[in-house]
C-alpha cells in the first residue's frame, strides 16, 4: 500500500473514547483479520499494487512492490515535480530524493520505520509469532461511531504503531504512528477484491489538516512471482548534471559567517548574485520572491516543520541551472518555501539555500577560519589531509553522528543552519533527568526556526563528544520545547556552528563520513551567550522586542516585550545592523552599560541596559 513520502514530514492526531465492551484478544483480532482479508489468497511471494495519487496540490502515480515472504518492498513515485524512491531489502532503507540520487537511510527513526512498513506489507502478524513482533491489546475503541479493536504492535527492530481493526468487518481501518517525532494517520477504506484477496481501494494519509491530506486510490494490483533480492536493494545510479568549468576538481567560494550562518553568492537561470544560506540541516530552496523574480512556475502545497511549534507550506520548482563559484548543477528539483519571512529574524535579506542536493554532489569543505567554501569533485577527493574521520547517518535530508553527552550516547544532527552551540532535544533531556543536574544557567528563548521561536534552559554544560574530539565545556540549550525539530525523540540533539566552527569541516556525503580538523586561527565568539535578556528582530523603524528573558538584565531594566529599539548610545537604529547589535549584546565585557532609545506606545524614553554574563 503505497504511501508517498515527501520530504516534508505530515502529523496528524487521533482522538479516542474507550468503551466498556470486553474487546477479543490480539491472536482472536488477527485471524479474524485473516480471514476477512482472504486468507490464503494471500499466499503469493509477493505483489505489486499500483495507485492515483493526489494531495498537497500534486497529483499523479504511486507504485508499490512487496515481497510477501519477508516485507522487503519498493516503492516510486511520479508527481508531476517530484519524483523519487524509497525502498528496505530486509537490511538497509534507501531512497532516491527529488534530484536523483539514492542515499541509506539510517538516522532518526528512518530505519524502524522502514521496518514497521515492511511488517506490514508482509502481513507477518498473521503468524503465529506475530513475525516476532511485541503486540497488546489496547482494548475496543470508538470514533466517528465506529467501533474498533486496536492493538499495539511493535516490530522487531520497528517502533510502536497502533493498528485499529473495524469491528464488524474486522478489515483494517487504520494504522497509527509516530515519524520523526510527529504523529501520522493512515485510514484504510473501500476495500476490493483482488484475486480472492480484500485490499484497500482508498487509502488517506492525513495531518487533520485537509489542506495537506493525500489520496491514493487503487487503479491496479497483482500478485507477482518470487522478485529478485535486486527488485528491493538501492539501485545503482550516477548523476551526471554536476560539473566545475575548465575541467577543474574543485571550485572555492568566500562566505561571510552572519548569526553563525554561512551566506554566499550563487546564480541561479543565469541571474543573480544572490546570497544563499549553506545549511546541511535543509535542502535547496528558493523563497518565493527569489522564484518570481526568476519567472519559475511553482506546483504543490506540502506542509513544512522545522524548528518551533508552527509550519510553513512549501511548493516545488525547477531550476535549469544552479552555479556557485565555478561549479554549476543542472535541471534541479528546488522546494519553494516563504524563508524570506526570517530575514527580519536574522537581519539578512533571504533569497534562498544550499542543502542537501548540492553537498549529496561534491565533496564540501567548510574552512569556518578563513570564511571559504571548498566544493571537491568526488572522485578528486583525499581524504589523507582532512582530519579525523567521523561516520554520518542519513536522516532524510539531515545528517547525523553518534556522540556522547556527559557520557551518554545518542545521534546528533549536524547542522550549519543552527546558529547555536549545542541544543538537547526535550525527550533526550528528560530521559537522562538533565534538567535536575543543571546548576547555572536562564530559561530563555533560543533560536528561530521556521516553526517560529524556540526555548530552553541555557547554561555551560558537560563535555561533548565527537569520536575521538572532545568539547570541553559547551555552551548547552536543554530544550523545553513541546512541538517542531527539538521535541523529536528520535535524536538526542543538534550540533551547530558555535560548535561546528571550531573547525574546518569536510563532508564527503557519497562516503558517509565528516572530517573534523581544528582551525588554526582565533575562533570567534566561542562559546558566548546573549548578555541583554532579550530577543530583538529586524523592525521597520529599528529592533523590536519580541522576547524578554525573565529576571534577565533586560527586564531588570524595564524593558518590555513590543518595545521598538530606535538608536543605541545615540546611534539611529537605521545605520545598525541586527546582527552587529546581536554581537555587542552578547560579547561586550559585563557591566557595559548600552543606552537604548525605545519606542513604547509612540512615546521615546532612553533605557540604560547593564550587560550581565547570565550563565
Amino acid at each position: 500500500m503505497s504511501k508517498f513520502r515527501s520530504l516534508l514530514v505530515l502529523v496528524t492526531a487521533a482522538i479516542c473514547l474507550p468503551l466498556a465492551a470486553q474487546a477479543a484478544t490480539p491472536r482472536a483480532i488477527l485471524e479474524a483479520n485473516y480471514k476477512a482479508m482472504g486468507g490464503s489468497a494471500w499466499d503469493h511471494p509477493a505483489l505489486r499494487t499500483d495507485y492515483a495519487y493526489s494531495g498537497q496540490g500534486l497529483t499523479g502515480k504511486t507504485q508499490e512492490i512487496d515481497d510477501l515472504r519477508n516485507g522487503a518492498f519498493v516503492e516510486r513515485y511520479d508527481l508531476g515535480p517530484a519524483k523519487g524512491a524509497d525502498g528496505y531489502d530486509g537490511r538497509d532503507a534507501w531512497s532516491q530524493d527529488l534530484s536523483g540520487t539514492v542515499t541509506l537511510q539510517d538516522g532518526g527513526d528512518q530505519k524502524a520505520l522502514a521496518v514497521n512498513q515492511a511488517y506490514r506489507a508482509a502481513n507477518m502478524w498473521w503468524r503465529p509469532d506475530f513475525g516476532g513482533a511485541t503486540v497488546e491489546e489496547l482494548g475496543q475503541k470508538s470514533q466517528d461511531a465506529q467501533l474498533y479493536d486496536v492493538l499495539q504492535i511493535t516490530p522487531k527492530g520497528g517502533t510502536q504503531f497502533t493498528a485499529w481493526f473495524d469491528a464488524r468487518t474486522h478489515l483494517l481501518a487504520r494504522i497509527i504512528e509516530q515519524r520523526n517525532g510527529r504523529p501520522t494517520t493512515t485510514t484504510f477504506s473501500a476495500y476490493e477484491t483482488v484475486a480472492g484477496a480484500r485490499m484497500p481501494g482508498k487509502v488517506l494519509v492525513s495531518n487533520g489538516d485537509a489542506k495537506y491530506d493525500q489520496h491514493e486510490s487503487l487503479t491496479k494490483a497483482e500478485f507477482l512471482p518470487a522478485q529478485p533480492a535486486s527488485r528491493f536493494a538501492p539501485p545503482a545510479h550516477q548523476v551526471d548534471d554536476f560539473s566545475i568549468s575548465g575541467g577543474a576538481t574543485k571550485t572555492i567560494i568566500p562566505f561571510r559567517l552572519v548569526n553563525n550562518h554561512i551566506y554566499a553568492d550563487v546564480h541561479v537561470d543565469g541571474k543573480g548574485p544572490f546570497m544563499f544560506i549553506f545549511d546541511t540541516g535543509g535542502v535547496n530552496l528558493l523563497t518565493p520572491p527569489t522564484a518570481k523574480t526568476l519567472g519559475l512556475e511553482v506546483t504543490g502545497a506540502m506542509q513544512a516543520n522545522g524548528a518551533g511549534k508552527g509550519h510553513m507550506q512549501a511548493g516545488l520548482t525547477t531550476v535549469k541551472s544552479l552555479r556557485i563559484g565555478a561549479a554549476t548543477i543542472t535541471n534541479q528539483p528546488f522546494i519553494v518555501l516563504p524563508l524570506n519571512a526570517m530575514s527580519d529574524v536574522e537581519g539578512v535579506d533571504e533569497t534562498g539555500m544550499i542543502g542537501f542536493e548540492t553537498f549529496r554532489r561534491f565533496v564540501t569543505r567548510i574552512d569556518y577560519g578563513r570564511h571559504l567554501i571548498e566544493l571537491i569533485k568526488p572522485s578528486a577527493f583525499n581524504p589523507a589531509t582532512a582530519g579525523t574521520a567521523i561516520p554520518i547517518r542519513f536522516n532524510g535530508n539531515t545528517i547525523e553522528v553518534e556522540a556522547r553527552y556527559d557520557g551518554i550516547t545518542g545521534n546528533f544532527t549536524v547542522d550549519t543552519g543552527n546558529r547555536g552551540n549545542l541544543d538537547l532535544n526535550t525527550p533526550f533531556v528528560s530521559k537522562n533527568d538533565l534538567r535536575a543536574k543543571a546548576q547555572k544557567g536562564i530559561e530563555t528563548a533560543t533560536g528561530w526556526g521556521i516553526g517560529g521561536p524556540t526555548f530552553g534552559f541555557v547554561m555551560h554544560g558537560a563535555p561533548l563528544d565527537i569520536g575521538p574530539i572532545r568539547i570541553a565545556r559547551p555552551v548547552v540549550t536543554l530544550s523545553t520545547d513541546k512541538a517542531g525539530a527539538m521535541a523529536d525523540p528520535t535524536v538526542a540533539g543538534n550540533i551547530g556552528a558555535g560548535i561546528l566552527k571550531r573547525f574546518i569541516v569536510t563532508l564527503d556525503y557519497g562516503h558517509a563520513r565528516m572530517y573534523l580538523k581544528p582551525v588554526t586561527t582565533k575562533v570567534a565568539d566561542l562559546d558566548t551567550f546573549d548578555e541583554s535578556g532579550m530577543w530583538i528582530n529586524d523592525a521597520p523603524n529599528g529592533f523590536v522586542v519580541v522576547y524578554v528573558t525573565g529576571g534577565g538584565p533586560a527586564q531588570k531594566a524595564g524593558i518590555q516585550k513590543g518595545d521598538v529599539i530606535v538608536a543605541v548610545d545615540g546611534r539611529p537604529a537605521s545605520s545598525i545592523r541586527l546582527y552587529d547589535l546581536r554581537e555587542t549584546l552578547r560579547d561586550a565585557p559585563p557591566g557595559t552599560v548600552e543606552h537604548l532609545t525605545i519606542l513604547r506606545g509612540g512615546v521615546r524614553k532612553v533605557i540604560a541596559l547593564t550587560l550581565k554574563d547570565m550563565l
